[in-house]
């Protein structure tokens, strides 16, 4: 069985580290490294970018498979050409969304999770579209949208909803730029984006998006404000609930799946499908439950 290495515009990784076949290296870094190296950046580059993440999560979803931990630090370039596609990676907390189960398990990284994770409510697919937005605003400015130093402080302000297009930093951003986020970083899941829809905005299908250099702002915000390690950390269900209790919020745990005691953090299994290649014959179907291992926290 063999599925998920291609799209038309972004390679999908989900194979293992040791696999052999040469193409399975990645070498071109991650995403916020490129942007700051490089010295010319738009607004068109990175509306560009997104189309690709847009495209290939479209193509995830509809498989049925839910990421669950889409940002920037999951996207690599597979190499180092300047016109390298761009590579999902970290399928570690992926699952598939069967007809009738009920994905609910708070998982995913602090500050792209989406609200409806975070109030233990069922979700759906539209978790990836919400991170989307997420990740979409930062390219644009080099910031994220929360942010708190305070867990609890910072899920309540993902769950209303609560950012800004802050100035100076939002004045050169384009109108159909702003509108674009707020369709994808929507509460109402309802009435959010899907990646389809994404895919048709003008500022993605269309010519809105500026070609003005905005790279000094971005890449000087990038670098003030990814350096901390905790925007690079998944989290698991017992954490989030332990925060839910101190926002007073009711907690509820997916009916099926792996669940996580004390001190332990979802990572991908060792040797297992998850992350290392674009090629189809190291490439495996995912199976219903694509959720990794438990293992000690770090």
């Amino acid at each position: 069985m063999r599925l998920l290495c291609c799209t038309t515009s972004l390679l999908l990784l989900l194979s293992w580290p040791d696999c052999p076949v040469p193409c399975c290296r990645v070498s071109g870094g991650e995403l916020f490294d490129r942007i700051v190296e490089k010295g010319f950046y738009t607004e068109r580059d990175a509306s560009r970018l997104i189309f690709q993440v847009l495209d290939a999560v479209k193509y995830l979803h509809d498989l049925g498979i839910v990421h669950r931990d889409l940002k920037p630090e999951n996207l690599l370039y597979y190499n180092l050409d300047e016109d390298s596609k761009i590579m999902i990676s970290d399928f570690g907390l992926s699952k598939m969304e069967d007809p009738g189960s009920v994905l609910s398990t708070a998982c995913g990284t602090p500050g792209y999770v989406a609200p409806e994770v975070l109030a233990q409510k069922p979700y759906s697919k539209a978790v990836d579209c919400w991170s989307i937005g997420v990740i979409a605003y930062i390219l644009l400015c080099g910031y994220p949208p929360f942010y708190d130093e305070n867990d609890a402080k910072l899920f309540e302000q993902i769950l209303k909803a609560e950012y800004e297009f802050d100035s100076p930093y939002w004045d050169d951003i384009s109108d159909s730029a702003k509108d674009f986020i707020r369709h994808l970083m929507e509460k109402d899941p309802e009435k959010r984006f899907t990646c389809e829809q994404a895919l048709q905005h003008p500022w993605i299908a269309g010519d809105t998006a500026l070609d003005k250099n905005i790279h000094q702002s971005v890449s000087e915000q990038i670098k003030k404000n990814f350096a901390k390690s905790k925007w690079k950390q998944a989290f698991n269900a017992t954490a989030v609930v332990r925060h839910m209790r101190k926002l007073q919020l009711g907690t509820s745990q997916e009916g099926q799946g792996p669940t996580a005691s004390h001190g332990e953090l979802l990572t991908p299994a060792a040797g297992g499908p998850v992350a290392g290649c674009c090629c189809r014959d190291c490439c495996v179907e995912p199976g219903p439950e694509m959720s990794p291992r438990l293992s000690p926290q770090l």
